[in-house]
């Protein structure tokens, strides 16, 4: 159908006609609750939320297979099931513990131990889980105004850090002063840490292990890890006792840090931890050795993650390997404790990709004397407690979880960020809804539980998962029921749910006489994991296939792989009207092929005039011609609109229809009405040729002398199509006035030329007189004393022979 017919259809047909398809491929392809074959209420539950089981012992015909009583809830109503007759259990919520999260600030009256302060709600929930159905709740966490903190300072006591003990020395005093601005519960802790007391870390020399250092400087000997102060509300204890520490030394330049980390999370007691936020500050000038480094020294066995001070020592640097990052990460996360690293800024990359592994941590640039280090923790904090990260342990098999977190000024992050929320500030509230969704039910349906916390607190959501893995009918089975072919099943939700080593709708068949280790492979098809092509049950090794609704429609086959209503349409008939459907291949009748029968046999259709079929220049398919040669048109090839003599053809009747002039003039309606005539305004808008729309430009003069333009088309519909330019280009007469003008104007023209050029002739002729009359004038010499034209009366000889003697 073309895309204006469906524009101009009825929208209330068009919907009809959508309902129907939908209707249609649904019952095509079938939905996961009648795919999964379910064979009793408990396994149809577990498909998906959308299922439903029919409890009534008379729903079903005879020869239907138990598992049609599992369906959609509304097809299952539409089958004659009533709505009470339903199992359809829903997940379900409780709230266990709910206690609101604390209101108060650092000048109340009433001090608060850590224990009742809560920052999150609730803490506990009971969530009855069905499969395929999420069950949300809302957490809620509320940053405490003064909250207590525990800060341990661990730091690097190798030869390089001497300027930076001294520094330290004071520190504190000094962070205690700046922690009360946070909170009133603060307390600090200090450790040291060095390396591996083996080679190739240390020289083990007896004279270097008195006094690593060379020349006059006096060092301690060397040593993994000390705690040196258990975490105390004591600034200046921890002054004291900082003072009286001496720097170390060793060989190679990575520190062996993360063995000093490890103990300080791992060992709670005798760090002194509590249960409120955990701080610990690690600051040194150097790298870090980890796991697999400790092979240098002869070291293989990997840490094993357990606390081993002793007289605060760490004992057994020389027996373990350094941790993994991704142990540290383990056990920080299990501690609840976030780090900062004051490092220097040589090493910043290496501690930003450290940061990068180890959620809820900070990099800090640290001087070269580590004079800033109270300006980098209380910066340190400030980010990290800004940021809320909730995190969940290991979920059970098959359960999944997702966040979506609503922060400050309306933001909302979905997917992992979702977990996240920024820049929030001390009493500031934000929510995050939590979706869990069962997709299917453990083993045996026992309870699990999970919990959730954010990142770098102690408290923590504790949720109790119960799985809904069988119907409430289940409860009121009869065992052993007469219904169920002498006793071998039991009796429950309308159907019989057979003892093991029987199967069949009532549990008539033992599985001792299947031949087949595997009852169901006599029902897959090559050996494929659809049993009985979804269409059916395996009974006793042999398919049972589905009945229709309609009586018409079946499945058949060993495997129930065929049906008799999934063949190709025609006009929306089946088979196109002119055939039979057989195992979803369509059965043509005579004279009609192709795959929905639409395709005839039948060439009279294809006869042109000459009585040859397609003209001679086609070939006839379903009773339409497919012309062969693209000069050629029409049903029967007969049209060529582009050969010549073409516009000769028809000139005389575009000329008559579109002018009104020509030989047909006076019979032009009677001879000329075989096409469709359109006026263009000029030549550019004449169509052009194309593949698919062949046509003839045609350019032909008139008795007028006039020159006209058209095209000559024929259409994939044999409509005769001319489009005519509306104008004609005629001759026209020569304009008399124009001429003369011109002719008068070019006499005068060159006239008035002749005189200037002859004027000019004579000026510069007579300048030429003038000047050679002046020239002569010049030349000329005159005589004052005598007239130029007296001749004397006297003749004077001269004798030549006369010398004067």
């Amino acid at each position: 159908m073309h895309r204006a017919g469906l524009a101009r259809m009825d929208p209330k047909i068009l919907c009809v006609l959508l309902a129907v398809a939908c209707f249609c491929n649904a019952q095509q392809d079938g939905n996961e609750c009648i795919k999964a074959n379910a064979k009793s209420c408990g396994e149809c539950i577990q498909v998906g939320e959308k299922c439903g089981w029919c409890t009534d012992p008379d729903f079903l015909k005879q020869g239907e297979p138990t598992s049609t009583r599992c369906d959609e809830l509304e097809s299952l109503k539409k089958k004659g099931c009533k709505a009470t007759l339903i199992e359809n259990p829903r997940g379900s919520q409780t709230v266990d513990k709910n206690v609101p999260v604390t209101d108060r600030s650092k000048d109340s009256i009433k001090k608060l131990s850590p224990e009742d302060i809560t920052q999150i709600q609730p803490q506990k929930l009971t969530l009855n889980l069905r499969s395929g159905e999420p069950q949300s709740f809302n957490l809620k966490f509320k940053r405490a105004e003064d909250y207590p903190i525990d800060l341990y300072y661990l730091m690097d006591l190798s030869f390089s850090m001497k300027d930076d003990l001294e520094n330290v020395k004071n520190l504190g005093t000094s962070l205690t002063v700046e922690m009360s601005k946070i909170t009133t519960d603060f307390r600090i802790g200090f450790g040291s840490f060095v390396e591996k007391t083996v080679m190739p870390y240390i020289s083990t020399t007896p004279a270097k292990m008195l006094n690593p250092c060379t020349g006059d400087q006096n060092c301690t000997s060397p040593f993994s890890y000390k705690n040196v102060l258990s975490l105390t509300s004591n600034g200046q204890r921890f002054n004291d006792l900082v003072s009286k520490q001496q720097i170390s030394g060793n060989l190679d330049s990575p520190e062996g840090g993360f063995d000093a980390i490890m103990q300080v999370a791992v060992c709670g007691d005798r760090i002194g931890w509590r249960n409120v936020t955990r701080l610990l500050v690690f600051s040194t000038d150097a790298g870090f050795h980890f796991a697999g480094d400790g092979k240098l020294g002869g070291i293989v066995l990997p840490n094993d993650g357990r606390c081993h001070l002793e007289n605060d020592m760490y004992t057994m640097s020389h027996y373990y390997d350094y941790p993994s990052i991704a142990h540290l990460v383990q056990k920080l996360s299990d501690n609840n404790i976030q780090t900062i690293f004051a490092v220097t800024e040589e090493f910043q990359p290496v501690y930003k990709e450290l940061k990068n592994l180890i959620p809820k941590s900070a990099v800090g640039t640290l001087s070269a004397n580590s004079s800033n280090v109270i300006n980098l923790i209380i910066d340190a904090y400030n980010s990290l407690s800004s940021e809320v990260i909730l995190e969940n342990n290991k979920l059970p098999d098959g359960v999944t979880i997702t966040y979506q977190s609503h922060c400050k000024n309306g933001v909302i992050g979905e997917g992992e960020n979702g977990r996240k929320c920024s820049n929030i500030s001390i009493g500031d509230e934000v929510s995050f809804n939590i979706s869990i969704t069962a997709h299917k039910c453990p083993k045996q349906g026992k309870a699990e539980t999970i919990k959730i916390k954010p990142l770098g607190f102690t408290e923590e959501v504790e949720i109790v998962l119960r799985f809904i893995c069988e119907c409430e009918c289940h409860k009121t089975g009869v065992p052993k029921s007469p219904l169920c072919h002498n006793g071998n099943g039991t009796f429950e939700c309308g159907a019989c749910r057979c003892n093991e080593g029987r199967i069949g709708r009532q549990c008539e068949c033992s599985t001792e006489e299947v031949n087949s280790d595997d009852l169901d492979a006599n029902c897959r098809r090559d050996n494929g994991t659809d049993i009985c092509s979804n269409n059916g049950d395996c009974i006793c090794g042999t398919c049972e296939c589905k009945k229709r609704e309609n009586p018409e429609e079946r499945y058949t086959g060993k495997f129930c792989e065929c049906d008799n209503f999934n063949c190709d349409r025609s006009n929306n008939k089946l088979c196109g009207g002119n055939g039979r459907c057989e195992c979803r291949v369509c059965i043509c009748d005579a004279n009609y092929t192709g795959s929905a029968c639409d395709c005839s046999l039948d060439t009279t259709t294809c006869l042109a005039s000459n009585k040859q079929i397609c003209n001679g220049r086609g070939l006839c398919e379903c009773g339409t011609c497919k012309c062969t040669d693209p000069k050629f048109q029409g049903p029967t090839c007969e049209i060529c609109p582009t050969c010549p003599g073409v516009c000769t053809e028809h000139k005389d009747c575009v000329q008559c229809r579109a002018f009104g002039t020509g030989e047909k003039k006076s019979t032009c309606e009677r001879d000329c009405s075989y096409f469709t005539l359109e006026k263009v305004k000029d030549r550019e808008k004449l169509p052009q040729p194309v593949q698919a729309f062949p046509l003839m430009h045609c350019k032909e003069r008139d008795a007028d002398d006039c020159w006209f333009y058209y095209t000559y088309s024929v259409s994939n519909t044999s409509e005769k199509i001319v489009h005519v330019v509306e104008e004609r280009e005629c001759p026209t007469g020569p304009e008399i006035v124009p001429i003369v003008a011109g002719v008068v104007a070019g006499i005068v023209l060159i006239g008035l030329a002749l005189l200037l050029i002859w004027k000019l002739l004579m000026i510069i002729h007579d300048r030429r007189e003038f000047a050679k009359f002046e020239k002569e004038k010049m030349n000329a010499r005159w005589d004052t004393g005598e007239n130029p034209i007296y001749k004397s009366a006297v003749t004077t000889v001269v004798n030549p022979k006369y010398e004067g003697k």
